[in-house]
């Protein structure tokens, strides 16, 4: 289950920084990455993107400030949760990192524990599934306590690739992922695992959520991936 941990990337050029973060955020059940430049960071977000971004102010290359800017300009990633890491703490430098779309602002030095508490804050807010005791989209409903799946009145068989898989669906319903990403989320980086196992697995999730004659809910974007979309209307 590794591969449904909201991840985290942060941005930082101070390798003792990065350390204390992703000590604190792994112990909080995250899964982190790390970049040390701004054009590492936004290439990073494209290839990968992230659940949370924590993005310091002064960086290598771009500044943090123009990092979070061109993040904001992308449709893919302008409701991304940001939050800003700096050491200016005037008030003047606050409004400027929100006003250049952070979602929170933390000066440094900072508590690990607070730092820790915003960003589950910041994620509730933005992924509510994260807290929440089951999903819903269209007919079909997961019941993550239970670990049960209904569409209709009718309960789903699921094996435990296809119950991630439609879970990470479910938690982002509407958004196209590409083999590679649901390879990342759903088997986790540090397994090999080939891109057409993939679509073996996504043929079985739809077999079994569409076995008998309902909607298919799981549409192929060609070249991109694959995506959960409720029937429109």
């Amino acid at each position: 289950m590794s591969g449904l941990k909201p991840r985290i990337l942060i941005v930082e050029d101070e390798t003792a920084v990065v350390t204390l973060l992703r000590y604190n955020l792994e112990h909080e059940g995250f899964e982190v990455d790390a970049v040390s430049d701004g054009e590492e960071a936004l290439v990073a977000v494209e290839e990968n993107p992230p659940d949370l971004v924590l993005l310091d102010w002064m960086l290598p290359q771009l500044s943090g400030i123009e990092v979070c800017r061109q993040l904001r300009r992308r449709p893919g990633t302008k409701q991304l949760p940001i939050i800003m890491l700096t050491a200016r703490g005037e008030e003047a430098d606050t409004v400027r990192g929100l006003d250049a779309g952070a979602d929170d602002y933390v000066p440094k030095p900072f508590s690990p524990a607070e730092l820790t508490a915003r960003v589950h804050a910041l994620l509730r807010r933005a992924r509510p599934a994260l807290s929440e005791e089951s999903l819903t989209v269209a007919d079909i409903r997961m019941d993550l306590a239970g670990h049960r799946v209904r569409r209709g009145e009718r309960e789903v068989k699921l094996g435990p690739t296809e119950y991630r898989l439609l879970r990470h669906f479910m938690e982002h319903p509407g958004r196209v992922f590409s083999r590679e990403q649901l390879l990342d989320a759903v088997w986790g980086r540090d397994v090999y695992v080939e891109l057409r196992t993939v679509d073996v697995h996504i043929r079985r999730l739809r077999k079994a959520l569409n076995d008998e004659g309902g909607a298919d809910l799981i549409r192929t974007v060609r070249s991109a991936g694959y995506a959960l979309e409720p029937p429109a209307g």
